[in-house]
């Protein structure tokens, strides 16, 4: 039976929950006692953060290394124009204490990665990822199975949503579903429909209630795909893979790529730049991002890399960016295939960096604009 009680404030608040016989005052107490970790503030983490907080789960962890910006605004539902620049998972931890001062609300802005996932994750009971890349997935993932603990996962592309519970008393994982790391963007290099995050947020906020409450049918071993643009629901089931259970050891992220790329960080990279080491700046997105904001350097867009690349200096490293990393790696591996040895991909993109950094970082490089 739960340990804590509610207090007669949490009584009046979660009253419509209370009157429900599934849930009642039992399974209000153990939404209370629950810890639960949310991987990514973004698009998915929005909604998921903001029901699990207004139903009273206990302790909620919030990761995201990742700062708001102007185009995170069509869908991520818990940022305004005031908190452009901040990080989002200190804004998140911010509005979710004014939206429920009983629930005990903790920020991790950090990189999730392989030296920190374990510790991470340990303290919670039930981890949710709406995280945006593969290489995150698969280490949540993994990090679960090791620690046991129950994943309820959700995904967007376009118009269409994936959700499924991961690691349930014993089910299928991530790596069941999925053995291979697909080729498919992320939702901030093709778009995705405002809506959409939401639909699949409300799933997966949902399945983590059923999960802790224990109500309802759990979406263990079952995949459920959405289509904003028809309304149409369907669900496919897929088994266990026993081998993906015994996993003992974290994937280092070069092991999803086809080669390994060489990240540099905005530290590193300014203190080379101060020490008098030249670089060339390659900027990887679409023109129209560019002419928003830029950080100088020479526009060679992805899509038209494979055709322009002959044009790029070699006779100095190449530090490769984008807006959020993913494009930029895709670059550099192209380039390795061209012969390119002296790439580094700049970690986490503009999206990392503050007003001030992207600022030092023009400081240093010219603006000149590749022939498309």
């Amino acid at each position: 039976m739960p340990s804590v009680t509610l207090t007669p404030e949490e009584t009046n608040r979660y009253s419509r929950h209370l009157i429900l016989p599934e849930i009642g005052l039992a399974g209000q107490q153990k939404l209370k006692e629950a810890k639960v970790l949310v991987i990514g503030a973004g698009g998915l983490g929005c909604p998921v953060l903001q029901y699990l907080t207004a139903a009273g789960v206990g302790t909620i962890g919030i990761v995201d290394f990742d700062r708001v910006e102007e185009s995170n605004l069509q869908r991520q539902i818990l940022f305004s124009v005031p908190d452009v620049g901040r990080l989002k998972a200190e804004v998140a931890q911010e509005k979710l204490k004014t939206q429920n001062p009983y629930v005990h609300l903790i920020s991790y802005p950090v990189h999730l990665q392989p030296q920190n996932a374990l510790e991470l994750l340990a303290g919670y009971d039930l981890v949710i990822d709406g995280s945006d890349n593969f290489a995150t997935r698969y280490l949540v993932n993994d990090a679960c199975v090791i620690l046991k603990k129950p994943l309820v996962f959700g995904s967007i592309f376009k118009f269409e949503g994936q959700i499924s519970v991961f690691n349930y008393q014993g089910g299928p994982t991530y790596r069941c579903l999925y053995p291979e790391a697909s080729e498919l963007a992320s939702c901030s290099e093709v778009g995705v429909l405002g809506v959409l995050p939401g639909l699949v947020g409300c799933l997966l906020a949902n399945e983590a209630i059923k999960v802790i409450t224990g109500l309802g049918e759990i979406a263990a071993g079952k995949l459920l795909v959405l289509n904003a643009l028809t309304l149409q629901f369907n669900t496919y089931s897929f088994g266990v893979n026993p081998m993906n259970l015994s996993i003992t050891e974290l994937p280092m992220e070069a092991s999803l790529c086809e080669e390994p790329i060489t990240d540099i960080s905005f530290p590193d990279l300014l203190h080379k730049l101060q020490s008098g080491e030249r670089f060339t700046l390659l900027d990887v997105r679409e023109t129209d991002e560019y002419l928003r904001e830029h950080m100088g350097g020479k526009l060679y867009p992805l899509s038209a890399l494979e055709q322009t690349w002959p044009a790029i200096p070699t006779n100095r490293p190449v530090v490769v960016h984008c807006q959020s990393g993913m494009r930029s790696k895709k670059a550099c591996r192209l380039l390795q295939a061209k012969g390119f040895t002296n790439l580094y991909n700049l970690a986490g993109g503009i999206n990392r960096l503050t007003p001030e950094e992207r600022t030092q970082l023009a400081s240093h490089f010219t603006s000149p604009v590749a022939p498309q």
